[in-house]
């Protein structure tokens, strides 16, 4: 920006000097002018230049050029000073003379020069003097790109922090540019240590809840506190804090809240409740909504009794946050095509965590070998649980009592 300002500057006094010698010439067509010019370059020359301490008197005269025009000019007249030489005819016809071969030279120069072009290459010197504006931020980046500037953002990179997944989530970005590690994050850190985290759990926790660098440390305490007043041990409250790493963020109130929903709604005791939590305690930091409405699928559509979605939850925590679709599937698939009743199912509930698929394969392999027994008071009984949970290859070996490669074959005619 700077370069094209004095280039500006420099065509600007080039001009002037065109508009000088344009002058200068319609002066010298005039005889009369000519004679009045060196009449007072004479009177000039007998008198001395201006010092800079001295008066200066400017006097304007009007000179009649060709055509009836008219032309003004000034001389500046010094009070004389006998430390500075006169100036005589001679020098001044001279000093003429070289202002004129400068203007022309200047007026070569401007002819010459290139148009300007903002891909023009430039000299060293001339790039130094360029006074550029900052870059303008970009209105999407990558935390990648601050890593070199922030030490917070280091030490994160340090201890196993994942920023490549931190900064698809809104806000978390701006959140950790503006923390300082020694004043903000050390301390959350060695307050994780102290819950039970290890050095190794503290990059991938952080990658999941970055938010917690943010949180009050008064807070955080106050919320492992109410965990152990509520009778949850160090070790299960360090299992419900690593695999649900939000649940630090929920006030105390809100997770008093939690805890007395599913007390309430399953109708466990204290202990059974600290159990079930301990074991699923995503459950607590996730909606509710899914838990209600699969309690009312398991009760109204599916037809189990309180008692008996009470058994299912505890041996299954995850049932209540799966999704009410394959609920239903699931369940209409082993009673209705297989055959097994309420009870049953009761004691395996862990054939709702099954693919589906791979059920509806073993079932169908066991119906064309004529193994499909699912009544425990029958010979040859075939326990649901095997179904759901052993590998192919122990499956075909105990239950099915045929290989692998028959149990493939018959896959491929389906």
């Amino acid at each position: 920006m700077t370069l094209a300002v004095c280039r500006i500057g420099r065509r600007c006094r080039l001009l002037n000097l065109t508009n000088c010698v344009s002058f200068s010439n319609t002066l010298k067509d005039s005889k009369e002018v000519s004679q009045i010019l060196l009449r007072r370059t004479e009177i000039a020359g007998t008198r001395q230049l201006a010092c800079p301490t001295g008066a200066i008197d400017v006097t304007r005269s009007c000179i009649l050029l060709p055509g009836g025009r008219t032309a003004r000019y000034s001389t500046t007249v010094a009070q004389p000073h006998s430390d500075l030489p006169s100036v005589t005819s001679d020098q001044q016809q001279e000093k003429a003379v070289i202002l004129n071969t400068d203007i022309e030279a200047d007026l070569q120069d401007l002819e010459s020069l290139p148009p300007l072009s903002p891909l023009e290459e430039i000299s060293e010197n001339e790039a130094v003097q360029i006074d550029a504006d900052p870059p303008i931020s970009p209105a999407s980046f990558s935390l990648k790109d601050y890593v070199d500037r922030s030490e917070t953002l280091q030490k994160l990179v340090n201890l196993g922090v994942d920023l490549s997944k931190i900064e698809k989530r809104p806000n978390v970005a701006n959140v950790l540019l503006r923390l300082d590690f020694e004043k903000d994050v050390s301390k959350i850190l060695l307050f994780l240590k102290d819950v039970g985290l290890e050095d190794h759990q503290l990059g991938p926790y952080l990658t999941k809840n970055p938010f917690i660098l943010s949180e009050d440390l008064e807070n955080l305490q106050t919320r492992v506190a109410y965990l152990s007043r509520k009778k949850f041990g160090k070790e299960a409250i360090t299992r419900m804090v690593s695999r649900a790493p939000y649940l630090l963020n929920f006030s105390v109130e809100r997770l008093d809240n939690r805890l007395g929903f599913f007390q309430k709604e399953l109708g466990l005791s204290a202990e059974k409740t600290r159990d079930l939590v301990t074991r699923f305690p995503r459950m607590v930091t996730g909606s509710l909504e899914p838990v209600r409405e699969n309690l009312k699928v398991c009760e109204i559509e599916l037809g189990f009794r309180k008692n008996e979605i009470q058994h299912i939850a505890l041996r299954v925590p995850k049932l209540l946050t799966s999704n009410k679709k394959k609920l239903t599937e699931t369940f209409d698939y082993v009673h209705n095509k297989m055959g097994i009743p309420h009870h049953i199912i009761i004691k395996f509930p862990q054939v709702f965590n099954t693919n589906l698929l791979r059920l509806k394969e073993r079932h169908q392999y066991l119906t064309f070998l004529g193994r499909a027994v699912y009544d425990p008071t029958q010979p040859n009984y075939v326990s649901l649980d095997k179904i759901a949970s052993l590998p192919n290859d122990c499956f075909c070996d105990e239950v099915a009592k045929t290989s692998v490669q028959e149990f493939e074959h018959f896959l491929k005619t389906l």
